[in-house]
């Protein structure tokens, strides 16, 4: 692809991190956000001081609230929340020309419809060009320039691997797949089990505990991803296993600090209020829950977090029953 222009919408940290990795890669880029304040600072400053502070932004990253500017571009890519992403696509529609490619970089699943994002995606834009970024990445990690690998997922695989191209430099390392059902799945589930992980972190119940969470979650998460049309070995990649691991044991995860504040005492309503960021995994728990039930999926560590996180169940009754369940097979797909 000869093309080098980037269009990323969404100036959140993640939007941020990949709109200065689309600079490294050589590409000029322009940074869509819904904030005039924010984007004459970033421009004047050189800075997003609201998502990303301390890091310096490169000269060839534009912030604008202008969106016709995706017309000129060789690929977009979305950042914004996924809860959010239909109503951002339908006002980006009328200015989309039908070999644009979208990269989509949000992670859950929406909210009522059930739907992945790329179905989101079709449903707004018709038939364009898709491709899925995922993967064990931070924000601020991404935007220091430290190494990182992630998944690139797109069902033609000669745009996925012009994509790759398009934005992949030595230290931010994209790996292709075709499988964009499983890489989404993925992507939306971890940030559930990172909640839990984050519990069993803030009750202090150690290290056995969160090293059979995570593989537990695992299972889970390949259930339900192999039934909505993923493929099995995606789940032991970087969108599964190594999206899982990160999320689930480091510090710069949102979800699994909300998961330690609820371990810690605190209401999910109070948690949420003090944050400016938006903690994915507590939207996407409530819609996992539903369409596991839709596919016949048990789901006993996605069903919990959606109690506690969205319903008020009591922690501590809610973790006795996960360990009153009966004793299974391991490799028993029920759960």
């Amino acid at each position: 692809m000869s093309g080098k222009r980037i269009t990323v919408v969404g100036g959140g940290a993640w939007g941020t991190a990949l709109a200065i990795q689309a600079v490294r890669a050589g590409a000029d880029v322009e940074l869509v956000l819904r904030d005039n304040a924010l984007a004459g600072r970033i421009n004047a400053d050189g800075e997003n001081d609201l998502y990303l502070p301390g890091i310096k932004l490169p000269e060839a990253l534009r912030a604008t609230t202008a969106i016709d500017g995706i017309r000129d571009s060789d690929a977009v890519l979305l950042v914004t929340p996924a809860q959010h992403l239909r109503a951002t696509l339908i006002k980006l529609a009328p200015h989309w020309p039908e070999t644009l490619p979208a990269i989509i970089c949000a992670k859950g699943i929406e909210k009522n419809t059930g739907a992945l994002m790329a179905q989101v995606v079709a449903e707004t834009l018709g038939d364009v060009p898709v491709a899925v970024l995922s993967g064990p990445t931070f924000a601020q990690e991404v935007a220091k320039g430290l190494p990182a690998a992630i998944t690139l997922a797109c069902s033609d695989r000669d745009l996925g691997r012009d994509l790759v191209e398009l934005i992949g430099t030595p230290a931010f390392r994209p790996y292709f797949s075709t499988d964009v059902a499983g890489v989404e799945v993925a992507g939306a589930i971890k940030n559930v089990l990172a909640i839990a992980s984050g519990v069993v972190a803030g009750l202090a119940l150690g290290d056995n505990a969160r090293a059979a969470l995570i593989t537990r979650g695992l299972a889970e998460m390949s259930r339900l991803a192999v039934a909505m049309g993923g493929r099995i070995e995606t789940m032991m990649g970087l969108a599964g296993l190594g999206d899982l691991t990160l999320t689930c044991t480091g510090s710069l995860s949102r979800n699994y600090t909300f998961g330690v504040a609820l371990g810690q005492g605190r209401k999910a309503g109070d948690i949420l209020a003090e944050r400016r960021s938006v903690t994915e995994g507590v939207h996407t728990a409530a819609s996992i829950t539903a369409v596991a039930v839709k596919y016949g999926i048990e789901m006993p560590i996605c069903r919990a977090v959606d109690q506690v996180a969205n319903h008020g169940a009591d922690l501590r009754s809610t973790i006795d029953a996960l360990l009153q369940r009966p004793f299974r097979d391991e490799l028993e797909t029920g759960a």
